[in-house]
């Protein structure tokens, strides 16, 4: 397959907010463009982009996945991203890659929560956007609330090119108020007809505010517009285009993905209102550092410029190994040819490379800029990372993912599987940067973390599909602290003397508490030689060892100060162990002695909420031991709760949310502070550690 001109291509994300039918719009595009033969759909698994077994048994994206289609001309690469909450991490990271977005709106449900995160993202990476309100052909559907709800959550005029004829069952098809003509729809084919007499009032409305809007982005055309005249098509259509791009008003369309409802507009409204990559470099120049010296660079979209790529997915294929999802900003990436990783300083050999239809891999002998396409196997290549030519390295900046606000410890169904469960996630890692995998030394277990429980379930199947590796998954451990409310002093005293040579070990300590974070503390006040030095670390090291072993309930202890100020030894027995042990001795005495507390850690949480669960979501938080710190509204209907509370209290609060707002809520969190526990937990803390402990005990 030939490269393609650079002003012939359109790189587009469909994305929205999960279930807003993304998937199904993707679907009628590849079939109305001639790209499949076949129309499949959601709810039978048949559809190009979901092809994964967990998106089929779910019905909902997990992953991205790529296709494209020609239209009118031009080829069209779009990718289907997740728009449920556990995923849309993957989301942010495709938009790196692409020059447009189609941002679905369900005339049903709106702007959800979702949609706006989705939105911010598409503001971060400058990507001018055309919205399709899509399932117009539903119960309740209602397109001028769709209409307000944009303008309000996104704080600009949301402009229709076209309105709908009818909705709901009546949903026939669409006016043009570029065209001013009607048309109904047969399997995805328009027949055009005149406006309809009781439609006209409210098209003259809506076809007057894009006249308006388009006037007002250039002087030229208000001039025309203020005295009266009437623009050209030829001037109505270099305005749309010209406010798409400069994002001075966002362009709507509207149809029915799974009817195949005005699904060819939208196709020419894409061509329309998106930008080419050489258009998007003048909107947002390809910029990238010099990693020789650090110095900023450019490159051009065009194959006369440096090789310069960008991998922005990596599918982790049991099958054929590791494939690297790219997209090239300059120059050609060939097959069988060797390019410099300059992200890893490393080179690499490329294959054969490729462009996808959702899971099928279509060779190419070259993919030129602009273009997106997939090479396997290369050894050293993850996500985030810039290809270049060697000669003329260039380094683009890395996305970066949101830190998991989840985590499970997870355990292997077979003993001694450790090791094969670790490379495998790790292959997995590769796939997902969202994840995080982790040996907790304190708990000794292994954590996966992410971005909420559907996420690693759905993790896990994919071991167990992709790498044949079972494991169970359960809440981790909090890591709890130990520390002391008050001063004390004791003595540890170790004399062992029957029988050959004995030990003989003898020491005082004083501890004291720290403010909180204080951490730990070690003072030698001995005089006059009563414990000689060579001794004296050796208590340390028995005080250090059993802080963290714990004395209560096994955990780690925290914030004190120890003083070791008197002592005795004998010339004979005394040794380096007999004072480590003395120095353990002397700790457990003096902590009981200290009034010992337990400490959790506190997270900050943030959560957003709509306006009519603000109240549930308070009172949800109260209930965990939350102290709410404030409330600010947000855009779209939205309110954002700040909060401390316990992680104890947090470890499923990713479902519980979602159960309050009906999926419309998200929240992060991260590690505040430790603070004490109180009374009634922390004594049915230490009762089930003292319980684990004699399990323990009693399996040996």
């Amino acid at each position: 397959m030939a490269n393609l001109e650079v002003e012939k291509i359109r790189n587009v994300a469909v994305i929205a907010h999960g279930g807003a039918g993304k998937t199904a719009l993707i679907e009628s595009m590849l079939f109305n463009s001639g790209s499949i033969d076949r129309l499949g759909n959601v709810e039978d698994g048949t559809t190009t982009t979901d092809y994964e077994p967990e998106e089929i048994a779910r019905k909902i994206t997990i992953t991205s996945s790529l296709a494209f289609c020609n239209w009118n001309g031009q080829r069209i690469n779009l990718i289907d991203t997740p728009g449920f909450i556990n995923f849309i991490e993957d989301t942010r990271g495709c938009l790196r890659a692409v020059d447009g977005a189609v941002v679905i709106v369900s005339a049903i449900s709106g702007v959800k929560a979702e949609t706006m995160k989705i939105w911010k993202y598409a503001d971060e990476f400058e990507i001018p956007r055309l919205v399709f309100i899509n399932k117009m052909d539903k119960d309740n559907a209602n397109f001028s609330r769709a209409i307000g709800e944009l303008e309000k959550s996104f704080e600009k005029d949301a402009i229709p090119l076209q309105i709908p004829i009818g909705s709901g069952g009546s949903f026939t098809g669409i006016v043009d108020l570029l065209k001013m003509k009607a048309y109904k729809f047969s399997h995805g084919k328009a027949e055009e007809y005149d406006i309809p007499s009781d439609l006209l009032p409210e098209v003259e409305e809506y076809r007057k505010k894009l006249v308006e809007k388009i006037a007002e982005s250039d002087d030229v055309l208000l001039e025309k517009y203020l005295d009266g005249r009437d623009l050209t098509e030829d001037e109505m259509i270099k305005g749309i285009r010209e406010g798409s791009l400069t994002k001075k008003f966002i362009p709507v369309m509207c149809g029915s993905a799974t009817r195949n409802i005005a699904i060819t507009q939208l196709l020419d409204a894409m061509l329309l209102c998106l930008p080419s990559p050489a258009e998007m470099e003048r909107i947002s120049p390809i910029k990238g550092k010099n990693p020789k010296d650090g110095k900023d660079s450019t490159r051009m979209p065009s194959k006369t410029n440096p090789l310069s790529a960008y991998v922005f997915k990596t599918i982790a294929d049991p099958y054929a190994g590791k494939l690297s999802v790219f997209r090239v900003y300059s120059g050609t990436l060939k097959a069988d040819s060797n390019i410099l990783n300059t992200t890893r300083g490393a080179k690499e050999r490329i294959g054969q490379v490729f462009y996808l239809m959702g899971k099928k891999q279509i060779p190419a002998q070259s993919i030129g800029p602009g273009e997106i396409g997939v090479v396997a196997k290369l050894k050293e290549t993850c996500t985030g990372d810039t290809l270049s030519d060697e000669a003329h390295p260039i380094i683009f900046e890395k996305v970066k993912f949101a830190d998991p606000i989840i985590s499970y410890a997870i355990a292997p169904k077979s003993k001694g599987d450790e090791e094969k469960v670790g490379t495998s996630i790790h292959r997995i890692l590769e796939e997902d940067p969202s994840l995080k995998f982790q040996r907790d030394e304190e708990t000794k277990e292994m954590l996966l973390s992410g971005m909420g429980q559907v996420h690693l379930e759905v993790t896990i199947e994919k071991l167990k599909r992709k790498f044949g590796v079972e494991v169970v998954m359960k809440t981790p451990k909090v890591p709890y602290r130990e520390t002391i409310k008050v001063s004390a002093r004791a003595q540890g005293k170790y004399k062992k003397q029957s029988g050959g040579r004995g030990q003989y070990g003898d020491c005082s300590i004083e501890i004291e508490p720290l403010p909180r974070g204080g951490g730990y503390e070690f003072l030698d006040k001995i005089v006059g030689g009563v414990i000689p030095q060579q001794y004296r670390p050796a208590v340390e090291k028995g005080v250090v060892e059993t802080m963290k072993e714990g004395i209560i309930a096994g955990y780690p202890l925290v914030d004190i100060k120890v003083t070791l100020f008197d002592g005795s030894y004998h010339s004979v027995d005394s040794s380096e162990m007999a004072f480590k042990i003395a120095g353990s001795m002397a700790l457990k005495k003096t902590v009981m002695d200290a009034k010992p507390i337990l400490l959790e850690p506190i997270m900050k949480v943030e959560v957003i909420t709509p306006d009519d669960t603000l109240g549930a979501v308070i009172g949800d938080l109260n209930s965990k031991r939350g102290r709410v710190q404030g409330v600010e509204p947000q855009a779209g209907g939205n309110q954002k709760i700040t909060s401390l509370v316990p992680m104890s209290e947090m470890l499923i609060y990713a479902n519980q949310l979602h159960s309050l707002t009906s999926g419309r809520g998200l929240y992060s969190m991260e590690f505040s502070n430790y603070e004490e526990v109180p009374g009634h937990l922390s004594q049915k803390i230490i009762a089930e550690r003292e319980a684990q402990k004699k399990e323990k005990v009693e399996e040996k």
